[in-house]
């Protein structure tokens, strides 16, 4: 896997471009962020398509709504915050509750995604906040070829979906015409049967490392991207804990009502297995450089390891 750096807000515009050129129900819907996403290029091709709202995110929800009950395929892009969370209600009775085709891009998801700007501009509640939502599906790509295919398979899917961007400085790590699994996990290393290694987005790259190092340790690690948090795929967890017995979460997102919360709820009523939770431990981000702060917040590779031996011994 590649050590490049690419960007999740260029996958989302390239992924917009594509789609415009095939389909001349969508739009997009910016709320002050056309910058946000260097997305110029499409407000020259099609400015008939491009609704710009100033910063007025419940106001962008609420049109975006209009436009989808009109038969149009809006995607709002803006800062994930101020989407979940400012316009957390609109988003639930104007788009949730009919079920409409709105698609809503959340940048900079989590502690890598906020370096420049710090808690203000740090999401780490939207995953959980849409969780608790009817008929959301959400989506959390590696990478921005992943963000890219993903938009391309979003267009069709019915009701409301979240796709989870970061700030534009996330590592490749799938080739660009890698499809996007909506619905179902990956096994990206299969290393044994000792423990699974379960996590999304840009915690990717050093969950692999850590479960190579596992293996030089003589322990052998399953690591699972589960890309599509809602719906999820239970029976693909399932059969991963029915080898593994236990499992670590590893996710840039609080593990109240995220990943965590999700298998927790799965192992509690459909199949037994140990489980510890890495994230953001019920506590606030702070700026800094990403990967420093994942270390910091305890999804260091160190970390990770170090879990995955105490919930062996659980397990055990």
């Amino acid at each position: 896997m590649s050590e490049q750096v690419d960007s999740t807000r260029i996958g989302f515009r390239d992924g917009l471009i594509d789609l415009a050129e095939k389909r001349d129900d969508v739009v997009f819907v910016s709320t002050d962020s056309l910058m946000i996403v260097k997305a110029e290029p499409f407000l020259e091709r099609w400015p008939e398509r491009v609704i710009e709202l100033g910063i007025a995110e419940q106001n962008g929800v609420a049109v975006s709504s209009g436009l989808a009950s009109s038969g149009l395929i809006p995607y709002i892009c803006t800062y994930a915050g101020f989407l979940t969370m400012r316009a957390c209600e609109q988003m639930r009775t104007f788009v949730g509750y009919p079920k409409l085709k709105v698609r809503f891009i959340g940048a900079n998801g989590g502690l890598y995604g906020g370096n420049r700007e710090g808690v203000s501009h740090q999401f780490i509640e939207d995953v959980g906040l849409l969780r608790t939502i009817p008929g959301f599906t959400i989506l959390c790509p590696a990478d921005g070829g992943q963000v890219h295919q993903a938009m391309l398979a979003s267009v069709d899917i019915d009701g409301p979906v979240y796709i989870r961007i970061g700030s534009g400085k996330e590592k490749k790590m799938f080739s660009d015409s890698t499809p996007f699994p909506i619905g179902k996990i990956r096994i990206i290393e299969d290393f044994g049967n000792d423990v699974a290694l379960l996590t999304y987005g840009f915690t990717l790259g050093r969950v692999i490392e850590a479960a190579r190092s596992l293996k030089e340790r003589g322990i052998g690690a399953k690591v699972v991207e589960v890309a599509t948090i809602k719906p999820l795929d239970t029976e693909g967890i399932k059969a991963v804990l029915d080898k593994t017995g236990c499992v670590v979460t590893i996710e840039d997102h609080t593990i109240i009502g995220g990943l965590g919360s999700a298998v927790a709820e799965l192992i509690a009523e459909e199949i037994p297995a140990s489980l510890v939770r890495l994230g953001l431990q019920d506590v606030y981000g702070e700026s800094g450089f990403p990967e420093e702060l994942l270390d910091k917040y305890g999804m260091s590779i160190d970390d990770i390891m170090t879990a995955a031996t105490q919930v062996i011994v659980k397990k055990n």
